[in-house]
């Protein structure tokens, strides 16, 4: 059985010509009862760095996304995921005419578990999140994991 779920968010952004002859990027996207994000472009294409920009989100999209599904497939696996970091890459592609795209993204999760024996399996188990990742199986690019599993475990 397939299940449908809609997301809505509210794009806002206001001309702002009088300061200068380019467009300011700025904008808020906002989403009912959450907190609005402020957004811009990258730097590198004359955004505010101070404010997220559609990169940093999708890439975010991606590792948060594959965190949570690895979460899934651990606790299906019986294994006690004591914390998770990473430290994700993407690489953005652009051409002359100022199209581009993502070509990569890689993921160098960080986990810690609770039971050394699981230690190989806990690895493992990052394909299967990928196979289980929403925003991954949405993106037409390939997605990396380079996964780095210990145990809290004393010897």
């Amino acid at each position: 059985m397939t299940f449908k779920h809609l997301f809505k968010v509210r794009l806002n952004w206001f001309s702002n010509k009088k300061e200068s002859t380019r467009f300011v990027k700025n904008h808020t996207i906002s989403i009912d009862g959450k907190t609005a994000l402020a957004v811009s472009a990258a730097k590198a294409f004359k955004g505010d760095a101070n404010l997220y920009n559609p990169e940093d989100l999708l890439l975010s999209s991606v590792a948060s996304c594959h965190m949570m599904s690895y979460l899934y497939v651990c606790a299906q696996n019986n294994i006690d995921v004591v914390s998770y970091s990473d430290d994700a890459e993407a690489t953005l592609e652009v051409h002359e005419n100022g199209s581009g795209r993502f070509i990569e993204i890689r993921l160098f999760p960080q986990v810690i578990i609770r039971q050394k024996e699981k230690i190989k399996l806990a690895n493992e188990l990052h394909v299967k999140a990928n196979e289980l990742c929403f925003i991954a199986n949405s993106c037409n690019f390939p997605i990396a994991h380079n996964p780095n599993c210990s145990s809290e475990e004393v010897e």
